[in-house]
């Protein structure tokens, strides 16, 4: 390792649904965060750790910024709010709105990250979504900036498309720029932080987000009660639970004749093969308890424990 090695931290915020996740895993190259095009899908802060030619940048996947409901969403905002401390740079991630003007949520977060003192990349997303001349993203670049001016000093503007990695390698070669020099946190073929429980967990959660209706998913909660080889063969069993609020909503979890609760447990299945390597067995049980996301024991047994954050 030269002396020039640089690596530091990215904290990557916006409002729900502006593609934060999507970000993470199109700059890590890897799929480390679940997606999905409902809004509060990300829980927890996760990291994501790219290691290239003479730097590692670890990114700090976050919550999208929320007024909260319950003590999930309390857990959810302070994951968020905390992720901009101590980092070497923020990615404050907006969505490129044509004729709309600028969200009063972002305005919020600008104002709250600039208490922070820290570098903000402001990183124009969904460019995709647009018919999108240069004019039009220069004039886009500057409507934030004439909102932002006396709020935030903003660093650098990035117009991309997570979904489509498009300018994305402009963007990781501005983080670069704000890295300082440094040796490694952690070794090259790391990607994330998260153990196999709680990606597995997550990944059951986000194939329950894509099949439920749209009463049911936040009130979805996931947790892998067991993970373990069976014995010398080359297979992982695994049993998780799927927690809900309510008995209606079990009912629809399992569907006719088991057919939902299936459907989520081969694609959940799918995806832990790829990430583990080894043929998966998956069995999923769906339990109800009732108003979960106020109870503090639930949120800890299902990772959400406000001590961590």
């Amino acid at each position: 390792m030269t002396d020039t090695f640089k690596s530091g931290f990215a904290a990557i915020i916006g409002r729900p649904n502006a593609g934060k996740s999507t970000l993470l895993n199109t700059l890590t190259g890897e799929k480390i965060a679940i997606v999905s095009a409902k809004p509060q899908t990300t829980r927890n802060k996760i990291l994501g750790v790219l290691t290239g030619d003479g730097f590692q940048a670890v990114f700090i996947d976050t919550p999208g910024i929320h007024k909260p409901k319950h003590k999930l969403g309390n857990y959810m905002m302070k994951a968020a709010e905390t992720a901009a401390a101590d980092v070497d740079c923020v990615l404050f991630i907006v969505e490129a709105r044509d004729g709309s003007g600028i969200h009063p949520g972002d305005v919020e977060i600008a104002e709250n990250l600039a208490k922070q003192k820290v570098p903000v990349i402001l990183v124009i997303n969904k460019i995709d979504a647009l018919s999108v001349e240069r004019a039009h993203v220069l004039k886009l670049i500057k409507g934030y900036a004439e909102a932002f001016g006396g709020i935030l000093k903003i660093s650098d503007f990035v117009p991309v498309s997570a979904l489509k990695a498009v300018n994305t390698g402009e963007l990781l070669d501005t983080v670069k720029k704000y890295l300082p020099q440094g040796p490694k946190y952690f070794p090259d073929d790391t990607l994330t932080d998260q153990p196999e429980r709680q990606i597995v967990s997550e990944m059951v959660r986000e194939k329950a987000l894509r099949y439920l209706n749209d009463e049911i998913p936040h009130g979805v909660g996931v947790t892998v009660d067991s993970l373990k080889k069976r014995g010398n063969k080359d297979i992982v069993d695994i049993t998780a639970n799927i927690f809900c609020e309510r008995e209606t909503h079990k009912g629809i979890i399992i569907g006719k004749n088991g057919e939902m609760l299936k459907r989520i447990g081969a694609a959940a299945r799918f995806d832990a093969e790829r990430i583990l390597g080894i043929p998966v067995n998956m069995q999923l049980w769906v339990k109800v308890k009732k108003d979960w996301r106020n109870s503090e024991f639930m949120l800890r047994s299902l990772g959400y424990d406000g001590r961590t954050v």
